[in-house]
């Protein structure tokens, strides 16, 4: 194992690897001046109350006001967030995330009359709007839309009342956040040398993709063994996550927190079940993809702590970030030069915040503001880390495009179309460097991360929403989300998806405690949704060129313009069926087929 590594402390990064948030505020004392000018015009909006169907020319001045007031506070909240996760410690930067939420909560409660007002609004009355004010036309979709949401729209006073809710409603999620990346510290793992390397949240991935497994096990215990000392406050932040959904979507009149949380996103919720149970007659692959891993590992027994480890021996390697962005700028050839333009850009204007410092919030996102994106990594010099470089950069791009071409009603695609172009660009890099590649090793080395990704995407996502799915019916049925009840659920749902080849494992029960996307409202699904589309474009692109490449171009560029299931169509993909969830884990098992005929003998 190579010698341990200091992370270092912010300031001591070299700028060219931070993001630049001036260009977003030049400094925060601009970010003050802009938080008082926008919360001014607050008051303006509110003043439109009771207005709303009085003239065409009132209605048009409202929408348009709230639209550019939104663009601004979200500006504002986007600029406090990525300081402040450039170091989750800082005070300042955890005050102005303070502001920019309670920013939110002011403007929602502001506005908290607009959408029972707006849906007083005949379409009789619509329809003689939209002729005597032109510019309404713009908003016929945003009507029609907010029409199909009439029965879950309350009463003036409820809806202020939900609005003012808000903040409290973020509490979870921010006190998990706070916990996991500020407040959780680890003693630290050893290798099999004997030497004492730094844990935190980042590194434990990484060490448990590493080939030493004495340094994977000795990770995998101490994490989880500290992470056991704190098992109640994670499962009292859980319940009370799983308590704010059924409050909310009760409230609104759902029928259960999954049919409010697809229907925000306009996807039926049949897509979600459909994953899981497609998923679940898929296991088979999943179990022999167990079986050959605990072969090539050459272990009596495989654990938890070995599923993250190479198969292949021997072709691992080091890849720098520079390395990694020419690759990943190759790799996307087959997308058009409209499209690398696009990449080149953010990648020669600091839009990406490139490595791990103290203080940083873990993992990887994209943030898609209007000024440009930005991209939170936290890179490590390997395979992954270039993929995760890809990924986010597929992001950037569907955002860029989407902030570029729609007007602000209809920017923001939602989250079920949001990992379409992140994964597609992924198989795009793996394409790329199998048809590089004439050595029987490396090739099997790099067939290894790409069934990485199938069982980290398409399987371990339905798996998360799968228990998603259990938390929300436990918590319909009145029981508490206990740290036992919770340690239960998930072991048997861990035995279930990687089968009787793993080694029973108690501190995988605790899995569920880590996971910040459990916070995200049932997100994950759309992970494993989004990849199979991703893998059915790429080969599409790959196959048919310029047609599908301008047909990708056009989703990309479509925001919220259509619903998703329209948008993913018209890209050459339908979501409702399951053909797309069945044709990538068809290649799921061909890639089986394909590494065990490389590593027979």
């Amino acid at each position: 194992m190579a010698e341990s590594k200091k992370i270092p402390q912010r300031g001591e990064v070299p700028v060219e690897y931070t993001w630049n948030t001036a260009d977003l505020y030049p400094s925060d004392e601009a970010w003050e001046q802009e938080l008082g000018a926008v919360r001014a015009q607050i008051p303006i909006l509110a003043g439109y109350a009771g207005r709303l169907a009085e003239s065409a020319q009132t209605l048009y001045g409202y929408l348009t006001l709230c639209d550019r007031t939104v663009e601004q506070v979200t500006r504002l909240h986007q600029y406090a967030s990525l300081r402040q996760d450039e170091d989750t410690r800082a005070a300042q930067y955890q005050a102005l995330a303070g502001k920019a939420a309670s920013l939110w909560v002011e403007l929602s409660s502001a506005t908290a009359f607009d959408t029972p007002e707006l849906l007083k609004i005949t379409p009789e009355a619509l329809e003689g709007f939209y002729a005597d004010e032109p510019g309404l036309e713009l908003y016929r979709r945003f009507f029609a839309v907010l029409q199909d949401k009439k029965e879950h729209i309350l009463s003036d006073g409820e809806e202020k009342l939900l609005a003012a809710a808000g903040e409290m409603a973020q509490a979870p999620d921010e006190i998990f956040s706070k916990f996991s990346n500020a407040d959780l510290t680890f003693p630290d793992a050893m290798d099999g040398q004997g030497s004492s390397l730094p844990l935190s949240n980042a590194s434990f991935v990484s060490y448990e993709m590493s080939e030493d497994r004495a340094l994977r096990r000795s990770a995998y215990e101490t994490y989880y063994d500290t992470l056991g000392g704190f098992r109640n406050t994670a499962a009292a932040l859980l319940d009370a996550e799983a308590k704010k959904r059924t409050f909310f979507s009760s409230a609104r009149k759902y029928a259960s927190p999954l049919a409010a949380a697809v229907a925000s996103n306009r996807v039926p919720p049949a897509v979600y079940r459909n994953l899981v149970d497609t998923v679940n007659a898929n296991l088979d692959k999943l179990h022999r993809y167990v079986r050959l891993r605990k072969k090539l590992l050459g272990v009596d027994e495989l654990h938890m702590y070995d599923i993250y480890a190479p198969m292949v021996s021997g072709v691992s390697k080091s890849i720098p970030f520079e390395e990694a962005k020419a690759t990943v700028y190759d790799a996307l050839a087959p997308m058009g030069e409209e499209y690398r333009a696009i990449i080149r850009e953010g990648l020669d204007n600091r839009w990406i915040d490139v490595y791990e410092n103290v203080g940083k919030r873990s993992g990887g996102y994209m943030s898609g503001v209007v000024v440009h994106p930005y991209i939170l990594l936290n890179y490590k010099d390997d395979l992954d880390g270039m993929f995760t470089l890809a990924h986010e950069l597929g992001h950037a791009v569907h955002s860029y495009l989407s902030n570029k071409t729609q007007p602000i009603v209809y920017r923001d695609y939602v989250i079920f179309v949001a990992e379409v172009a992140s994964t597609c660009n992924e198989a795009l890099l793996m394409e790329h460097l199998l048809a590089r590649t004439t050595d029987k090793k490396e090739r099997a080395w790099l067939l290894n991360h790409f069934l990485e990704q199938f069982k980290g995407t398409l399987y371990r996502q339905t798996m998360f929403a799968e228990f998603e799915l259990r938390m929300g019916e436990l918590n319909a049925q009145g029981t508490p989300l206990t740290a036992d009840l919770l340690c239960a659920e998930y072991k048997a749902l861990n035995a279930k998806y990687f089968g009787p080849d793993m080694a029973a494992d108690g501190r995988i029960a605790l899995e569920w405690a880590r996971i910040p996307h459990f916070y995200y409202n049932y997100y994950v699904y759309q992970y494993a949704t989004g990849y199979s589309a991703a893998i059915a474009l790429s080969r599409r692109i790959l196959k048919e060129g310029e047609p599908a490449v301008k047909d990708m171009l056009g989703f990309l560029s479509g925001g919220c313009s259509q619903d998703p299931i329209d948008l993913l169509r018209g890209a050459g993909v339908d979501m409702a069926s399951p053909k797309p969830i069945q044709d990538a884990l068809d290649l799921f098992g061909s890639l089986i087929d394909e590494m065990e005929a490389l590593t027979a003998g």
